[in-house]
C-alpha cells in the first residue's frame, strides 16, 4: 500500500524554504542598490553579489555528503540547521549597519556562508521524510511556502525599502529566527524520518560526487538547472536596477512587478506538483521551459514610456510565474528519484553546487553585457539560457511516472 504525504510535517518543513527564499529575494532586490551607492559598474556589481556563491561550490556538497553519514541525537540534518539559521539571521541583520564598502562586503559574505551549511540539510530533509512517489507534491508545498517568503520580499520590502534601506533586511531576519524556532520544536528527526537510506559502500566525499556526475540523467539534467538558473538570476538580480534606470520607474514599482512571479508561483506551485506527479517531471519542465521563453520574450518587446507599461509587464510576469512553478517544483525531485541508496544528501549538495554555478556565472555576465549593450538585454539573456536548458532536458532519459 502507497504511504501517503503528510500534510502538516510538510508544510512545517516548508518553513526552511520559507526562510531561504525571502533571505535571497531580499538580498536580490536590495543589494545592488546599496552596492550602487559604491560603485558604478553593473558588472563588478555583479561580481560581488557572486562572491559568497564561490564558498557554495564547497560547503553545500560537502555539508550535503556529512549529513549522510552523521548520527546525532537531533539527527543528521537538524544540527547543520541549528548553526546555519541563527548565524545568517544575524549577519542578515548586520548588513545595513555597514557603511564602508569592505564591511557591507564581508557582512554578505558571512551571510552567505551561514546560508550555504543549512541550505542542503533543510531541502534534504524533504525526501527523507516523504515517500518517493509523493514528493513532487511535497516539493510543490514547500515552494509554495517560498513563494510566500518571496511575495512578502517583493510585495512588502519595495514599500519598506523606501521608509528605511534596512527595514527588509530586519524583516528577513526575524523571519528567518520565527522559521527555525518553528522547525527546530515541530520537526524531530528520530521520530519523524520514514527511514534514512543507508549507501551500498561506503565512499569519501569525491567519490560520491563522482557518482554524481557518471550518471548521465542527472549530469544533463544539473546542466538544465544551471542553465535555467543562470537566466533567471540574471534577471532576478538585475530587475531593480533595469526598472529604475531603463524603465524610469521607482523601486517600488519594480519590486511589486517582481512580486508577480511570486504571486503566480505560489498559485500555481500545487497544481504543478499535482501535473508533475500525473503527466511526469520532465514533461512538466519542458512545457515550463517553453512558458517561460515565450514570456521573456515578450517582456523584451516592452519599451520605456509605452502606454500601460507595467500592465503588459506583470501579465507576462504572472506566466513567467506559473512557467517557473513548473519546472522550479519538478526539478529536485526529479533528481532526487535518481540518488542511489545514501546519497540523497550528496545529491542535493551537488543540486546546489550547480545552481551556485549559475550564481556565480550569471550576475557578472550579464553585467558585462548590459554595461556593453544596456539594459535592453536583460531580458534577451533570460530567454537565451532557458532555451540550452530546453537542449538538455531533452537529453535525460530518465523517466517517472507519465513521462515519455
Amino acid at each position: 500500500m502507497e504511504k501517503k504525504l503528510d500534510y502538516k510535517k510538510t508544510f512545517i518543513l516548508g518553513f526552511g524554504f520559507f526562510a531561504i527564499s525571502i533571505t535571497w529575494n531580499v538580498y536580490n532586490a536590495f543589494m545592488p542598490l546599496l552596492l550602487g551607492k559604491f560603485i558604478e559598474s553593473a558588472a563588478l556589481i555583479g561580481f560581488i553579489m557572486t562572491i559568497d556563491n564561490y564558498l557554495a561550490l564547497f560547503i553545500q556538497p560537502a555539508v550535503g555528503f556529512y549529513s549522510d553519514g552523521i548520527k546525532t541525537r537531533f539527527g543528521r540534518r537538524m544540527p547543520f540547521i541549528m548553526i546555519g539559521m541563527p548565524l545568517a539571521a544575524l549577519f542578515m541583520f548586520i548588513i545595513p549597519f555597514t557603511n564602508v564598502l569592505w564591511t557591507l562586503v564581508l557582512a554578505l559574505f558571512l551571510m552567505n556562508l551561514s546560508m550555504s551549511i543549512y541550505r542542503s540539510p533543510v531541502i534534504a530533509l524533504m525526501p527523507d521524510l516523504t515517500p518517493k512517489p509523493q514528493r513532487s507534491k511535497a516539493n510543490a508545498i514547500i515552494n509554495f511556502m517560498g513563494g510566500i517568503g518571496s511575495l512578502i520580499a517583493f510585495g512588502i520590502g519595495g514599500t519598506l525599502f523606501e521608509i528605511n534601506e534596512g527595514f527588509p533586511f530586519f524583516l528577513s531576519a526575524a523571519l528567518i529566527i520565527f522559521s527555525f524556532v518553528v522547525l527546530f520544536m515541530q520537526i524531530k528527526e528520530q521520530r519523524d524520518v520514514i527511514h534514512y537510506e543507508q549507501a551500498e559502500e561506503k565512499r569519501n566525499l569525491g567519490q560520491g560526487i563522482l557518482v554524481v556526475v557518471k550518471d548521465k540523467n542527472a549530469l544533463f539534467l544539473l546542466f538544465a538547472i544551471t542553465s535555467w538558473f543562470i537566466g533567471y538570476n540574471g534577471i532576478e538580480t538585475f530587475f531593480t536596477k533595469y526598472g529604475v534606470e531603463y524603465l524610469n520607474i521607482r523601486p517600488s514599482q519594480a519590486t511589486l512587478t517582481l512580486a508577480f512571479i511570486s504571486l503566480s508561483f505560489l498559485v500555481f506551485a500545487i497544481p504543478a506538483g499535482i501535473i508533475g506527479t500525473k503527466i511526469g517531471k520532465k514533461n512538466t519542465i519542458r512545457l515550463g521551459i517553453i512558458g517561460a521563453i515565450i514570456m521573456m520574450l515578450g517582456v523584451s518587446l516592452i519599451k520605456p514610456g509605452t502606454e500601460n507599461m507595467l500592465l503588459y509587464m506583470r501579465i507576462l510576469f504572472l506566466g513567467i510565474g506559473f512557467s517557473w512553478a513548473s519546472i522550479n517544483i519538478n526539478s529536485y525531485p526529479f533528481l532526487s528519484d535518481m540518488s542511489p541508496l545514501g546519497l540523497l544528501g550528496t545529491y542535493t549538495g551537488v543540486y546546489y553546487l550547480f545552481s551556485s554555478i549559475a550564481n556565480i556565472v550569471s550576475p557578472p555576465l550579464l553585467g558585462i553585457l548590459i554595461d556593453a549593450i544596456g539594459y535592453n538585454i536583460v531580458f534577451l539573456y533570460g530567454a537565451f539560457w532557458f532555451g540550452m536548458a530546453f537542449i538538455f532536458i531533452n537529453l535525460v532519459f530518465y523517466t517517472d511516472k507519465g513521462d515519455n
